[in-house]
């Protein structure tokens, strides 16, 4: 080795300047421009002064542009420290696919708190300032949580009641011609039918105003899980039901080891669609007349003219909804592994 390569070695070995590790230190763009948006949020929140309206000024304003200024602090470290940023693995790919994202709702965040807080434009109390919802959460946290779990205990007992009526009849109809001859027309009749058209139908032949809900979600969850089950089990090829046979496979084998597995991607598709039914006729039936949940909530906020506990729990149920459906999807890609990633959430 030569005086130069040996001097040279050394520097490498300690990851002296390469074409490499200059490309690994650049900074990301879009993180800055990110943080230089949520501290203008911050500032924004923080400094302007609030317009009071008839009422003492809005709680948790000074609390809500300091966190934002934090945020921003934290998006500046992560955008120049680039790899060498203290997150768990894959954090930082999920931040950089984020980053529009980071910036749009810093940028909506600011239009929403001058528009409310800082000129009074949106007029209360139709409109408030972000900060208003941090007070709901704070302060009336153990009602909408518990409206919140028994919109959960509602939904369940619904969704559950329904997947397997549906799945059972769907499975039935796609089977066995005699059970279709029947049941086929009743579903075909009844199925459309919008469930909340039932309510005063429910509500007089149901023992409580609960379990008239819970039939009625069950409704809407059964109709397209019968539908597509039966297209599943129908739509399977005959071929499959061959082979079976020629190994000597009972009627019951056939069924459970053949039909129902090869059915179940209409299955899943069948309950993404019951939920969706399903949402509308929870809410749509926790205010006509369930004593506790998201949709008596809002019915609550509304006619004490609350309208920010009602924007506090028309996020809430946003974000429970959608997870209540990422869920179905997790459970869907583990059951249908050969199909992971087919259908996104």
């Amino acid at each position: 080795m030569s005086t130069s390569q040996s001097a040279l070695a050394p520097a490498l070995a300690r990851g002296a300047a390469t074409p490499e590790s200059r490309t690994t230190w650049r900074p990301w763009p879009t993180g800055i421009a990110a943080a230089i948006a949520w501290a203008a949020f911050g500032a924004i929140t923080w400094r302007w002064p609030n317009k009071v309206a008839g009422f003492s000024d809005w709680a948790y304003t000074e609390e809500l542009g300091i966190a934002a200024l934090a945020a921003a602090a934290l998006l500046a470290l992560i955008a120049l420290a680039g790899p060498r940023a203290p997150l768990p693995r894959g954090t930082l790919a999920k931040l950089h696919a984020a980053g529009p994202w980071l910036i749009a709702l810093a940028v909506v965040l600011s239009g929403w708190e001058i528009l409310t807080a800082k000129t009074g434009t949106l007029p209360t109390p139709f409109f408030a300032p972000p900060q208003a919802l941090i007070e709901v959460y704070v302060d009336d946290w153990p009602r909408l949580g518990d409206s919140a779990l028994n919109t959960l205990r509602l939904l369940g007992l619904g969704v559950a009641y329904g997947g397997v009526a549906g799945f059972l009849i769907g499975v039935s109809i796609g089977w066995s011609r005699r059970i279709g001859y029947w049941v086929h027309p009743v579903l075909r009749v009844l199925g459309p039918l919008p469930s909340t058209a039932l309510l005063p139908l429910t509500f007089y032949f149901f023992p409580s105003s609960y379990s008239a809900a819970v039939f009625l979600i069950a409704l809407a969850t059964a109709f397209p899980v019968a539908v597509l089950s039966w297209s599943g089990v129908a739509s399977v090829s005959k071929s499959y039901y061959d082979v079976a046979r020629t190994m000597g496979a009972s009627g019951w084998f056939l069924v459970l080891r053949v039909a129902i597995p090869a059915a179940l991607p209409q299955v899943f598709v069948g309950l993404f669609m019951g939920l969706g039914a399903s949402f509308s006729v929870l809410v749509t039936a926790e205010m006509m007349g369930v004593k506790s949940g998201l949709g008596w909530y809002l019915t609550w906020a509304q006619g004490w003219a609350s309208y920010v506990n009602m924007y506090a729990a028309l996020i809430v149920m946003a974000l429970l909804f959608s997870g209540v459906i990422t869920l179905l999807f997790t459970v869907r890609d583990r059951a249908l592994s050969w199909q992971k990633g087919t259908v996104k959430w």
